[in-house]
């Protein structure tokens, strides 16, 4: 399943349930499937997800024998939920620039 998260001052973000509800709950809402993130709301939102821990940061897992590897392969490279927040950053910036809502669910 998927969840859009529209604003009348950008385009649509499609994302996967799971991080789009990774990322409610960083940004202090309950993972629902109808919401809104208001521009005042928005700074911290913004923080919150800026606040995410860098992939440098996060230490590597170790595999099942307990080895973690020196550098993953493109095939099971891991994506941070950084990374994964980072269009919904933009977005935010641009809603709260725009002065308009973020809704989701809709």
């Amino acid at each position: 399943m998927a969840v859009k998260f529209k604003s009348k001052v950008t385009g649509d973000l499609l994302m996967l349930t799971s991080h789009a509800e990774a990322l409610m709950r960083v940004i202090g809402r309950e993972p629902s499937v109808r919401g809104i993130l208001q521009p005042e709301d928005m700074p911290a939102a913004l923080a919150a997800l800026r606040a995410l821990p860098t992939e440098e940061e996060t230490p590597p897992e170790p595999d099942e024998d307990g080895q973690v590897p020196a550098s993953p392969s493109f095939a099971d490279e891991h994506v941070s939920l950084r990374q994964r927040a980072w269009p919904l950053i933009q977005m935010i910036e641009r809603a709260q620039a725009g002065g308009a809502s973020i809704v989701w669910g809709v």
